[in-house]
């Protein structure tokens, strides 16, 4: 879409406010199971810059800057963000793309100018924009060309270099990295990223544990429901206890009788549903495949590797 044909708004205001996320809803990573490697990346790479500036400092190394969490979908990149901000304790600005973008010439940029402007005003502080591909995407695959000052507008905010960035840090959620346009991930942007994978054993234990705690079950073995579980998100542990208690309403309609969630129910529709995160992996093991080792996705290659099973060979 060419820029000579977006509608201009007669005013020149717009309407975006932002303001940090409620302290009462803050996360910590002891709010989340499992996901122990991950967490320890966090803390170097991020929380620990925000809790000893001094040491960092004389590495020439400040708190803060931009960082990229990728991974399927549903697999929780909100929430540890959200963890994230509640281990730096610092204000956290949960920021959907639609807040950011608007069809008006100018607007995209004064909104982009007004959440930075508040989130410095509130640092230490988190911005966390989801779907950050559809802001940053590679110049070849853009189809609306008009987003071009939309973009200048965010990555000079995003360098700081006409205001203070330290103890600011921006991150940027992406199921796509491999959409991302290069001009956002050179040193200094979205250089560091951290792949959120999908939930291990002791983190699906713990979702599934909050998922059914306050449902009319029979006796539940939830460490094996979990050990059957590999590869589910957080969304697909939840499709699976919706599922299932939808058929024990049905079932409590349709004869009259009173019916418990079973460890057989869940069993079955474990054994008939693939992980949704299945089809993403085998899109990412291509990438890593031919992306070279530039140790971008090295992360992801390393979790790749762990899920690939040995090749027995017979003989020595």
């Amino acid at each position: 879409m060419d820029t000579q044909k977006l509608p201009v708004r007669q005013s020149d205001t717009t309407d975006a406010v932002f303001s940090p996320m409620d302290k009462s809803h803050t996360l910590h990573f002891s709010d989340i199971g499992g996901l122990d490697d991950l967490k320890q990346l966090a803390r170097i790479k991020i929380i620990e810059p925000f809790k000893r500036p001094e040491l960092f400092k004389k590495f020439n190394k400040a708190a803060g800057g931009g960082l990229l969490l990728y991974g399927p979908p549903g697999c929780g990149k909100t929430m540890f963000a959200r963890a994230i901000a509640g281990e730096c304790k610092a204000a956290f600005f949960n920021v959907g793309i639609h807040d950011i973008l608007d069809m008006y010439v100018g607007n995209s940029e004064k909104n982009i100018a007004a959440l930075f402007t508040t989130a410095r005003a509130a640092k230490p502080a988190v911005i966390f924009i989801d779907e950050i591909d559809a802001l940053g995407r590679k110049r070849g695959l853009m189809r609306h060309s008009g987003l071009t000052s939309t973009i200048n507008a965010f990555l000079a905010e995003l360098d700081g270099a006409q205001s203070d960035n330290e103890n600011l840090l921006v991150l940027g959620a992406t199921n796509a990295p491999w959409d991302v346009d290069s001009a956002f991930r050179r040193p200094g942007r979205f250089d560091r990223c951290l792949f959120v994978p999908p939930p291990d054993q002791p983190a699906r234990q713990v979702i599934l544990q909050l998922l059914l705690q306050q449902l009319p079950t029979a006796t539940l073995d939830i460490t094996k429901l979990a050990e059957s579980s590999a590869d589910y998100s957080g969304a697909d542990l939840k499709g699976l206890v919706d599922s299932v208690s939808e058929q024990v309403l049905q079932h409590i309609i349709e004869s009259g009788e009173d019916a418990l969630i079973e460890q057989q129910m869940l069993e079955t529709h474990l054994a008939l549903h693939k992980a949704s995160t299945l089809e993403w992996l085998q899109t990412a093991s291509q990438v890593v495949e031919f992306a070279g080792d530039t140790g971008y996705y090295q992360d992801l290659a390393q979790y790749l590797a762990s899920r690939q099973k040995p090749k027995w060979r017979i003989g020595f």
